[in-house]
């Protein structure tokens, strides 16, 4: 029988599946441990380890290791997103009631952060509650967006989720749909991306119309693989005060790089919004402690003093998931840790 027969195929395809099952199964397990070595880290371990799982197939699994997650909710730094990937996982798996109870329960919390409403909402669009679907969307760019000069790469998902399902929804374009349009990189269209219609070209025998068809989703797995293959954040090293005290007694010859606290916090802001400005996306801020400094530069054979140990270590910060975004939400407290408003702090 030739390799190419229906037969040889089908046994072919199950083999793959089949393998790339035990790797994300494998990779799981992985992270799971990394997670017992790494407590700090164990929430952002964690949910790629359930994400793992939910492709290996095993969403029960994950489920539980949302669960895990879950049972002590005010020790995670994000809730609202493990809840939401909790329901949209439920949802998979005949779990309904669970799941739609979950994303209410979120939508009235109102976090303010993008990840969870984005997942909430293309829940309900997968599953063919486009109103409902159209509505979440709008609740998050109204309260995240509004008065917001220049909308951050984190919920540029939710004004081009929000465009596909007005879309299909047959809804004239609005200012939200006009700030997608602009941000839009890609060198088809929105329009033609969302385009309801595009199923049927799908079944046309024109040559013309199938040839545009492929473009159209040439440039859709394009944008996909870039948001896929983004690095990790650009991530600037952040030292509270009573750490850089510590670090600076212990390694006084950092004090070059570090001559006050103040000077250090001025300096992150400064790097950051030139940064921001020469168009570099995806920004996060790290917080570094003393241990783990310590810890790293043993782990590099290397003398905590040399300072330029200091930006690998930022960036194997942002590699184990400690990255936050900067600039903070519309409201939210300063990456400092004052408890003034960024707005009011280093934002202004």
């Amino acid at each position: 029988m030739r390799p190419d027969t229906p037969a040889h195929a089908a046994a072919a395809t199950e083999n793959a599946e089949t393998a790339g099952n035990v790797e994300h199964a494998a990779e799981a397990a992985r992270l799971e441990r990394t997670a017992g070595l790494y407590p700090e880290d164990a929430e952002a371990l964690l949910v790629q380890a359930a994400a793992h799982l939910e492709l290996s197939g095993d969403r029960p699994a994950a489920a539980t290791l949302y669960d895990r997650l879950l049972a002590s909710p005010d020790t995670l730094e994000n809730a609202s997103l493990v809840r939401a990937l909790k329901a949209a996982n439920l949802w998979e798996f005949d779990h309904e009631a669970e799941a739609r109870a979950i994303i209410e329960g979120i939508r009235v919390t109102a976090p303010r952060d993008a990840a969870p409403w984005v997942i909430i909402a293309e829940s309900l669009e997968a599953h063919d509650e486009l109103e409902a679907a159209h509505k979440t969307f709008t609740e998050a760019v109204d309260l995240l967006l509004t008065d917001v000069p220049e909308p951050p790469y984190a919920t540029h998902p939710l004004l081009y989720g929000r465009h596909r399902v007005r879309r299909m929804l047959g809804a004239d374009h609005d200012d939200w749909d006009t700030l997608a349009d602009a941000l839009h990189s890609a060198p088809v269209s929105l329009d033609e991306l969302h385009d309801p219609k595009r199923v049927w070209s799908l079944g046309s025998e024109n040559p013309a119309e199938l040839k545009a068809e492929i473009t159209r989703l040439n440039a859709e797995l394009g944008a996909y693989r870039e948001a896929l293959s983004r690095p990790f954040p650009v991530a600037v090293l952040h030292w509270p005060a009573a750490e850089l005290s510590e670090l600076l007694t212990a390694y006084p010859d950092l004090t070059t790089e570090y001559p006050t606290h103040e000077t250090h916090l001025a300096t992150i802001e400064a790097s950051l919004r030139e940064l921001s400005a020469s168009g570099t996306p995806n920004l996060g801020i790290v917080t570094g402690t003393v241990p783990s400094y310590e810890a790293f530069a043993a782990s590099e054979s290397t003398s905590p003093s040399d300072p330029t140990l200091l930006p690998q270590y930022a960036t194997t910060l942002a590699a184990r998931g400690r990255a936050v975004a900067w600039p903070p939400q519309r409201g939210a407290g300063c990456w400092c840790g004052s408890s003034a408003a960024y707005g009011e702090c280093h934002g202004r």
